[in-house]
């Protein structure tokens, strides 16, 4: 098997942990961090809240690694144990060998994890490529899984191809180009200066993935029995938002799906709404 690494260089790598351990440093709730060996690499992991409390796991999106839940983790952890895990081969703290989104690496990834854990049965809030991998995992592992929270979800609807042919062209623009397609994947809304800085870092020392995500089939879909809720932006560039929402609606109908007029790729600040469905 060919493996891609998440970086472009040890120095590329080293700049993008040293900001993300200063988001650390600003961490609004007492953490700890977990380094467990999984037959796929190093797995790390932020954990908080009391252990006697649900377990609840936290999957960031592509091109980013768990320091993007900051403004969330202290509310999840007043009701949750949580642990907010860095994706395999994305720049974060993790193995960064990446493994082909299609087959079963990253699904049996994820159930080592669990088990390491020795969690009987958690539930996930996962944003993006993150979702996508919770739903592969709740396809095959219902029984583990309490409740799903999915935002942007990929591999439900289609990808947008035309992005690509947007974005190609801007990145030419060194940082004016890189913050217009941070604003475009964001929907145009406020992005904080820091957040805005760290996705222009990742952009110029990580390697993105150039494959599609698999998009899941309907049988694997309608295993998904558990209380599911969804969120997709309507001006979402990345995703087709409103086929996923339709999709999925068709398919589970127990499941709360909102498509979110104005939004784009990136939700942020829907924890409670998150905690109210989780509680």
């Amino acid at each position: 098997m060919n493996f891609k690494s998440a970086y472009k260089s040890i120095k590329g790598k080293n700049d993008v942990i040293k900001v993300y351990d200063n988001f650390l440093e600003k961490w609004l709730v007492p953490y700890e961090e977990v380094n467990i060996e999984t037959s796929y690499g190093k797995t790390f992991i932020i954990k908080c809240g009391e252990e006697s409390l649900p377990p609840l796991i936290l999957l960031h999106g592509t091109c980013s690694n768990s320091s993007m839940w900051i403004g969330d983790i202290a509310d999840y952890s007043k009701y949750y144990c949580v642990y907010a895990i860095d994706i395999l081969g994305e720049p974060g703290k993790s193995e960064d060998r990446q493994y082909p989104l299609k087959g079963s690496a990253y699904c049996e990834w994820l159930n080592e994890v669990i088990n390491i854990l020795q969690l009987q049965k958690v539930s996930f809030v996962g944003i993006s490529l993150g979702a996508w991998m919770a739903v592969g995992f709740s396809t095959k592992y219902p029984l583990k899984v309490e409740k799903l929270v999915l935002l942007c979800p990929s591999g439900i609807g289609s990808q947008k191809i035309s992005f690509m042919l947007k974005a190609i062209p801007l990145m030419l623009f060194g940082k004016w180009g890189s913050n217009k397609i941070a604003r475009l994947v964001n929907g145009n809304q406020e992005i904080p200066r820091e957040a805005l800085d760290y996705t222009r870092l990742i952009s110029k020392h990580f390697n993105m993935r150039t494959e599609p995500v698999p998009i899941y089939k309907d049988e694997e879909l309608k295993q998904l029995s558990m209380p599911i809720l969804v969120y997709a932006g309507d001006k979402d560039v990345l995703l087709n938002s409103k086929e996923t929402i339709n999709r999925i609606s068709l398919l589970l109908p127990h499941a709360n799906t909102n498509l979110l007029i104005g939004y784009g790729h990136v939700l942020i600040n829907f924890k409670s709404e998150v905690i109210d469905f989780l509680s």
